[in-house]
This record gives structure tokens, C-alpha cells and sequence, in this order.
């Protein structure tokens, strides 16, 4: 199959629709099309929100007070001056944009990641600042209308990279909500704040066709944000805010019913978006109980509801940790609480709350979300997933039959993780790759041909699937697939009380095979094919010859834009076989 034949076929699978949605709207971008570029809207002034006169002794983040937090781990001394809204805060480069209109820039400029200008001005620090004035801290609600006011200045209607995404825009909207919802500022918004959300409408409106195209996150958020903002704008007498209030409705409706299977698995196959749309789902309910309006239909519910129990499902009830798996760009919405950024518990009890009317179970039970290509193994305080394919949607990393391993809240064995979209081509080229997951390589090719940035190719397909099953071995499942060039892998696994084991039947590669098992840091001792750190032992045995077991050097990112060292256990074969790991928790 040629590469342009491996395109067709991608793109048939992308669907029809979205290929026609995205070349209507570049076509547009390119004609000028004057809904989409001739938009107007005046400077939002200040004051955005008021001193409340009624303080609560609710629980406020200490986050944000003397300091920047960046992506959940990277801290900046917040200074006297104002930000700098245009800065990368970890290069300190400055993206000169804010005099060119939004459609002219280029998201991808290889001198710098836009999400590192984006993180600011999503907004985070209004919730800590809002609950730092409620709690009668003055300085936080002055500092909240100072920087609101200095962003304004600085980032005029549709020009520069913070107007360049529609779901940054929606990003903004929610947490202004959520901020007037904590300073109870709804009913009777100040001016500036509402021409600020109107401002944010206007630009998100005209373009929801293009982030619908995408089948991913992006829809949801901007959908969620007209929905919020116009029924807002209606209760202030603007007439504009009826019909954003319905196109947010529909769209939301359509999206959730779309892009959330009935298991509850989510279009993007990632744990962090995951919890992304669940947060931001969750406030849209909480916007509408508020304001009692009409309620959503009952697929939305049924789609929420089984979205919720997969987040819980995956989340470790004592740390609150989850799996790194598929794509995560650092997004966190609604931090309300001063949590580690991998702390998915708020998450799943907001949900919980909300959509299943009672708390989550303290310990997750096994699950096969087959929707979305999940298998979820727990016993006692261990959990192992296996990652097999079941793309209706287009994968983010070639990372089929991946193992994550888990005990006592620790990952021992790991996913890769993401690092950054806009990065040298290292390692662009390495952590979406299947190099940077437990799974096996053939002939050092990634699973799937790489057609672009975020788009691959040849889409692999589950061939058999072992649904979860109770035998005196332990709680096992397994999956398979075979991939373009012929190359066949079969992969059961079965978790004990003293380990998993995992055996990988392969065959139909050319040279080579690598099984890599991406490990947690430690002090590992390699014994010819036994591996400890004391703890934890690896045994290894084949059916065919085993060429090379090596520890070597790998990469892992759990936070956007950082990245360290993990030891990788590989095993090298060149025929077919079968190859069993064992690994075993020794305390």
C-alpha cells in the first residue's frame, strides 16, 4: 500500500463530514469569509468583579498567591509587575503576535510551543484569586481585576496567539463562571465582565465547525462554553444570548451522544482528556442546577454517568493518581483544591456527585471498557490495564497492547507520556512512538505509519479479544492484533496476589522484535534473564532464542514540558515464539 493510499484510507476513516467541515473552513480563512474573520468587539474594562461583602470560611488554594504555576509542576515568583501574556515562561521567548489578527498565525511556530503562551491565559489563577476574596483577602480580589484588566490591554479582540483557539477562548469563559459562581456575581455581573464574555462568544461562535471536526475535546469545551455564556448574556436582557444558548445545547447534546461511548471510553483515548470533558461536563451541570434550567436528555446522563465510573475505574482511590495514557497537553480545569496536578479525585467526586447521585466506591472493581479498547484488572491493591485497539477515532500514540502496572499506588510499569507537541523532533519522535510503551516493536517501526503531527495511519484492529475472567491462575485478558505489514502480536496477562504475568505470542516480522518494559526508577540489578531492585523481580523465558536483555535509558513526561530518565528492561528475538514475563512483587 502506498502512502497515498494509506491517506485515502485514513481519511475515509476520519469521515467524510469532518474532512468537508475543515476544508470549508480553511477555504473560508483563505476568501476571507466575513463571518468567520469580520468580527468586532470593544476593549473589556474594568471592574470585573466586585468585593464580596459576605466573606465564607471556605477552603482556599494557597496556589497563586506568591507564585505562577505552569502545567502542575513549574513555579514562577509572581512579582509586583503584571504578566507578561505573550512570554514562554520556561524559555522566556516572547511571541510577537499581538498586532496580527488570530487567523494569520501559525499555532505551530517551530521557535517556541503555543501552549506554553496559552497556559496563563487560561485562566486558572482567577478561581484562586475568586476564593481568596471570598475569604475577605482584598489583595487577591484587587490582583483579580488588575490582571483581568492588563490581559484585556494587552490581548485587543481577535488579535494574537491567545485568540488563535476557539477552546482557549472556552476555557476562559469557564472559569470566569465558575469564579462568579463563587463570588455569587451571577445574577448581577459587572459590565466589564460580561462584555469580556461576550467578546469570548463572538469569537467561538463562528468556527464550532471546525473544532466539531476534530471529534476530540475541543467541541465540548466551546460547545459548554456557549451554552454558559448565553444563557448568562439572556438573564443580563442581551438578545444575542438566546441563540448561543441554544447552539451550545445542540452541540453539546451531539458531541457527548458521539464522542462518549456507552462504556463511558472517551474519542481521544487518553486518561487526561478524559478527565478534561468529565470537568468540563460536570460544570455544565452544576451551571444549569444553579439555574434550574431545563435539563439534558437522558443519553447525555447515560453517557456521563458511564464516563464518571471509567475515570473511577482507572483512579487510585489512595493517591489519586492514574495511568499516563495517550495524549495529555497539561490541562486541568476547575482546580479548586491545592492538589497535585495527578490527582484525579476532586475529578471523580465531582462527577460522582453530580452524575451518579452517590460517592465512588472506595476500591475499583475490574472492568473491559471493549468501546474504547480497556481492559481494567484489580485485585487487592494491584491494577494492570491493557491498551488494545478499538479506534473509531484516530489514535494519538501507536501504543497497542501497552501494559500499565500498578500496586500500592505506585506505576511499576509505565507509559511514556507526551512532553510537549511543539518540540525538537527527538522527541516528538519518540513519546507518541511505540518505543515509549510496554508493548513489542517489529523491525524497530512504529505500529502505525506517522502521516503527520497528530495523525497516523493504517489504524490496527483487534483481532481477538479474552473478555476478564476468574480462573486459578488469577484474573486474566488478553487481546491481539496484526498489523500492515503482517506481523501478528498476542498478549494475555493475568494478575495474582504475588504478580502479572503477561505472555506475547508473536510472529510474521521480518528481523526483529523488542519487547520493552518501562520501569519505575530504582536500583535494578540485571541477572541474565532475572531483574530485581530488591523489591520487585522480572524473569524472562522464551520459546525462541533470546538475541539481547539489556537495561537501557528511557524517557518518561507525567507533566507537560517535563521530562526524566526511567530504566527500560528490553528483550531483543528474531523469530516467532512466544515470550513470557514475570513479574513478581517480592514485599
Amino acid at each position: 500500500m502506498t502512502r497515498i493510499d494509506i491517506k485515502l484510507k485514513t481519511a475515509l476513516s476520519l469521515g467524510i463530514f469532518n474532512i468537508a467541515r475543515v476544508i470549508l473552513y480553511r477555504l473560508g480563512i483563505q476568501l476571507r469569509y466575513p463571518p468567520l474573520l469580520n468580527i468586532n468587539s470593544q476593549v473589556s474594562t474594568p471592574p470585573f468583579f466586585r468585593m464580596p461583602l459576605l466573606q465564607s470560611n471556605t477552603i482556599v488554594r494557597k496556589q497563586w498567591v506568591t507564585d505562577y504555576l505552569y502545567f502542575g509542576w513549574f513555579t514562577k515568583s509572581i512579582a509586583e509587575i503584571m504578566p507578561n501574556w505573550h512570554q514562554d515562561p520556561l524559555t522566556g521567548k516572547l511571541s510577537k503576535t499581538d498586532t496580527q489578527p488570530w487567523w494569520r498565525l501559525n499555532e505551530f511556530d517551530p521557535s517556541l510551543d503555543v501552549k506554553n503562551i496559552w497556559e496563563l491565559s487560561r485562566f486558572e489563577w482567577v478561581l484562586a484569586c475568586s476564593q481568596q476574596a471570598l475569604a475577605g483577602n482584598s489583595q487577591q480580589w484587587a490582583k483579580l481585576n488588575a490582571w483581568l484588566a492588563d490581559w484585556c490591554a494587552h490581548n485587543p479582540p481577535y488579535y494574537g496567539l491567545n485568540w488563535k483557539c476557539g477552546q482557549e477562548a472556552s476555557i476562559r469563559i469557564i472559569h470566569l463562571a465558575m469564579a462568579a459562581l463563587i463570588l455569587d456575581q451571577i445574577k448581577s455581573p459587572e459590565t466589564g465582565l460580561i462584555t469580556l464574555i461576550k467578546t469570548h462568544l463572538k469569537r467561538i461562535s463562528p468556527t464550532i465547525s471546525y473544532a466539531i471536526a476534530q471529534d476530540n475535546n475541543h467541541a465540548i469545551s466551546e460547545a459548554a462554553a456557549l451554552f454558559v455564556g448565553g444563557t448568562w448574556l439572556s438573564m443580563t436582557g442581551d438578545t444575542d444570548g438566546k441563540k448561543w444558548e441554544v447552539q451550545g445545547r445542540k452541540w453539546l447534546e451531539n458531541r457527548v451522544a458521539r464522542l462518549i461511548e456507552t462504556d463511558g471510553s472517551f474519542s481521544q483515548y487518553s486518561v487526561n482528556y478524559h478527565r478534561m470533558i468529565l470537568d468540563t461536563l460536570s460544570f455544565v451541570e452544576i451551571w444549569r442546577r444553579h439555574h434550574t434550567l431545563t435539563q439534558f436528555s437522558d443519553t447525555f446522563y447515560s453517557r456521563t454517568k458511564s464516563a464518571t465510573q471509567w475515570l473511577a475505574t482507572l483512579v487510585n482511590p489512595i493517591t489519586g493518581d492514574a495511568p499516563n495514557i495517550g495524549a495529555n497537553d497539561g490541562a486541568r480545569l476547575l482546580s479548586l483544591e491545592d492538589t497535585d496536578y495527578r490527582d484525579y479525585r476532586p475529578s471523580v467526586e465531582r462527577a460522582s456527585d453530580l452524575f451518579l447521585s452517590q460517592k465512588i466506591n472506595s476500591m475499583p472493581i475490574s472492568s473491559l471498557f471493549d468501546k474504547g479498547g480497556y481492559a481494567v484488572l484489580h485485585l487487592d491493591n494491584a491494577m494492570a490495564i491493557l491498551r488494545y485497539p478499538r479506534f473509531r477515532f484516530r489514535p494519538s500514540q501507536t501504543d497497542c497492547l501497552h501494559i500499565d502496572l500498578w500496586r500500592n499506588g505506585e506505576n511499576l510499569l509505565r507509559d511514556g507520556g507526551t512532553y510537549s507537541y511543539n518540540t525538537d523532533a527527538q522527541w516528538i519522535n519518540y513519546f507518541p512512538n511505540t518505543i515509549a510503551h510496554n508493548t513489542i516493536q517489529f523491525d524497530n517501526q512504529n505500529q502505525m505509519p506517522r502521516l503527520s503531527r497528530f495523525l497516523w495511519g493504517n489504524w490496527l484492529t483487534t483481532k481477538n479479544i479474552i473478555p476478564i475472567q476468574t480462573t486459578k491462575e488469577g484474573i486474566m485478558t488478553g487481546a491481539s492484533y496484526k498489523d500492515s505489514q503482517g506481523a501478528t502480536h498476542f498478549r494475555k496477562m493475568v494478575l495474582q496476589k504475588t504478580g502479572l504475568t503477561i505472555i506475547d505470542d508473536i510472529s510474521g516480522f521480518t528481523k526483529t522484535a523488542i519487547l520493552r518494559w518501562r520501569l519505575k526508577p530504582g536500583n535494578w540489578q540485571l541477572n541474565g534473564h532475572h531483574l530485581s531492585d530488591g523489591c520487585h523481580t522480572i524473569a524472562l523465558t522464551a520459546t525462541m532464542p533470546i538475541l539481547r536483555v539489556q537495561v537501557t535509558q528511557g524517557w518518561e513526561s507525567r507533566y507537560y514540558q517535563h521530562k526524566n530518565e526511567v530504566p527500560v528492561l528490553e528483550i531483543e528475538v528474531s523469530e516467532p515464539g512466544t515470550l513470557t514475563t514475570e513479574y513478581l512483587f517480592n514485599s
